[in-house]
């Protein structure tokens, strides 16, 4: 039986009858190996589920299966040089290429020492991986969680547009899909408006992570409020904000020139715009904690004021300065918790501190790249207003249940009501 002739329903993203591509071929070598074996997993078992619904599958070459994920060798050369090999054949695949650029928790050995590996040549290693495997497979799509040199996607100096130039530069070399999360700025896309990319917000995953480490937040406006660290996340903290249905306050830099012996200089001081953060619990959002002193910052300022806790949320933690300052920031109860995904790499002594919760997305990938096989659609994963509108209020409703017993109230809505 072959892949365009299955006769099912496939009804997990669509309601229409949906074919797959081809069998899946993950090549995860760039990713931190615990993701790596998670995603697998869930791929594993979604598709035993359907076969357990559709035992026809089971006959189909390739679509039930206890691994995924194409062996490679991509070792070094002692000069630093970098080679790819892939080791099975991914002929007739629908090839799935994972790059974590962040991963500095690579290494290898370069004239006998041993060396991290940069973006730089995550990124070459990618472009290997597609001219390695483009010939014989029927599709590749690159899955690349942080855009990278997201940050360099306009031009004000004579700069470089290093990521405009990524994105073309992969398509040209024949690839189908782009898919990232939670990119610095949407509008990276204009770098190639005809072409299947896509960002992925981490909204939701976020925030079930956060209600489900501290059931005892109120998200009621007048308890909880989304903040922006800058101007740069307003887009991002207006969906929070929007969709949770509670108030949104901003950092701005408020920026002065003065003229001193003839020359102009500029001070920036950061100043808050918002309500009154008296006695409420307060989420920071940004897509990328490169050192963390930013949120620091903004978070002292907010526990100044009388906010009664502050926790922070990026979709991307780096700490290329280190953890100590976070240590003291949770000590002193500035940060009550720091939430990211587990799509970068995050060092062993980041995952056990006390203020780190992980993002889980496994899953999430997995049913990413169960959906594109299929050409399913991917609105739902898009556009997650209406799962975070039902996460609030089975949220809201735990909290109201939590708060009535600690009282001793039972769950008299009219006086929850009086008392919430």
């Amino acid at each position: 039986m072959s892949f365009n002739k299955i006769d099912y329903r496939y009804r997990i993203y669509s309601d229409t009858m949906l074919d797959s591509i081809g069998p899946i071929g993950m090549i995860t070598h760039q990713l931190d190996p615990t993701l790596a074996t998670q995603i697998n997993y869930h791929l594993v078992n979604r598709r035993r589920d359907y076969a357990v619904s559709e035992p026809e599958l089971l006959d189909v070459a390739g679509f039930v299966r206890d691994e995924y994920r194409i062996r490679v060798n991509m070792d070094r050369y002692d000069s630093g040089e970098g080679k790819v090999i892939v080791e099975q054949s991914v002929r007739g695949h629908d090839v799935f290429l994972f790059t974590d650029v962040l991963n500095y928790g690579h290494s290898y050995q370069r004239y006998s020492k041993t060396v991290t590996m940069s973006p730089d040549e995550h990124y070459q290693d990618l472009v290997r991986l597609v001219q390695a495997t483009r010939p014989t497979a029927a599709r590749v799509n690159v899955i690349m969680p942080y855009l990278y040199e997201g940050r360099r996607y306009r031009r004000t100096a004579r700069e470089s547009l290093d990521c405009a130039q990524m994105l073309q530069g992969l398509f040209a070399l024949g690839i189908d899909n782009f898919i990232t999360f939670d990119a610095h700025d949407g509008r990276i896309a204009n770098a190639v408006p005809r072409k299947n990319f896509e960002t992925f917000p981490t909204s939701a995953q976020i925030l079930a992570t956060l209600f489900e480490k501290f059931p005892d937040i109120n998200i009621h406006p007048s308890h909880f409020m989304i903040v922006s660290p800058d101007e740069n996340s307003i887009s991002r903290c207006i969906f929070y904000a929007s969709t949770l249905k509670v108030p949104l306050g901003i950092f701005y830099s408020d920026r002065n020139f003065r003229r001193v012996n003839g020359q102009v200089f500029e001070e920036s001081t950061r100043k808050f715009l918002g309500d009154d953060v008296r006695g409420m619990d307060i989420l920071i959002v940004d897509d990328l904690m490169d050192t963390g002193l930013t949120f620091l910052e903004c978070a002292s300022y907010l526990k100044a004021q009388g906010a009664r806790r502050v926790f922070c949320a990026a979709s991307f933690v780096q700490f290329t300065k280190g953890i100590d300052h976070m240590h003291q920031a949770y000590s002193s109860g500035i940060v009550n918790g720091v939430f990211a995904t587990d799509m970068a790499y995050r060092a062993p002594e980041i995952i056990a501190s006390p203020w780190y919760y992980d993002v889980h997305m496994a899953s999430d990938l997995a049913s990413l790249v169960d959906a594109l096989n299929h050409d399913a659609s991917l609105s739902a994963l898009l556009a997650p207003a209406d799962g975070i509108e039902k996460l609030a209020q089975a949220h809201q409703e735990k909290y109201r249940k939590l708060y009535a017993q600690d009282l001793g109230l039972g769950h008299d809505p009219r006086q929850l009501a009086l008392d919430i």
